[in-house]
């Protein structure tokens, strides 16, 4: 039962990235009506509103395939999903990019939150969302919690900062590839704090014992 739900690394990382990678594409292969003409504006928000309908059934075909690898739906990509749900449907249901463009925004300002009324209250939520993947004592938890809450609050000013002042194309680029860049290179940043506080490696245990 073990083998069966422990989880894959490659197969996460694909199920993760390949609805970014999905949205990607189809933006830029989205195929603009002639009608439009010249009008960037317009072919612009077209290209954000049918990729935003790909990505929206994406993800949620990526999050059931998550499912039947663990039989477990994990806590991260399920809020991903449901705000991916509830943002893409305002975009197309008001034919407006500004939602999908948020949403990123909209869910790192909820993690961070998250991880900071735990922290107010001295436990560390980070440990019920990723506790499966780090075996980590309680020490180690706290400290990457609030690594983590300073991290997704400046994502959320990053991606504010980007939509609001570049180009669309500009920002797909950026959320496709820039986010998840800064999350892998904040993760192997924190190498260091997963092996001196991991369960399986604890000194003071050891000296303890002694």
């Amino acid at each position: 039962m073990d083998k069966k739900e422990e989880e894959r690394p490659f197969s996460k990382l694909a199920l993760e990235l390949g609805p970014l990678i999905i949205f990607f594409v189809s933006y830029y292969n989205a195929p603009i009506p002639d009608s439009m003409g010249i009008d960037s504006n317009q072919a612009d928000i077209f290209k954000i509103i049918f990729a935003t309908k790909i990505f929206v059934p994406a993800i949620l075909v990526s999050l059931f395939l998550g499912w039947l690898q663990t039989r477990q739906l994990a806590k991260m990509p399920l809020i991903t999903a449901i705000l991916v749900v509830v943002f893409g449907g305002l975009t197309i249901w008001l034919n407006n990019p500004i939602f999908i463009k948020m949403k990123p925004t909209v869910i790192y300002l909820i993690f961070a939150g998250v991880l900071s009324f735990g922290i107010i209250r001295q436990k560390a939520y980070l440990k019920y969302l990723m506790g499966s993947a780090i075996p980590m004592n309680e020490e180690g938890w706290m400290k990457l919690s609030k690594r983590f809450a300073g991290l997704f609050l400046l994502l959320a000013l990053a991606n504010e900062l980007v939509w609001r002042i570049f180009s669309q194309d500009f920002w797909v680029n950026f959320k496709t590839f820039g986010l998840p860049v800064i999350l892998l290179v904040f993760m192997i940043s924190q190498l260091r704090l997963l092996s001196t506080y991991s369960n399986d490696t604890n000194k003071d245990d050891i000296e303890s014992s002694d």
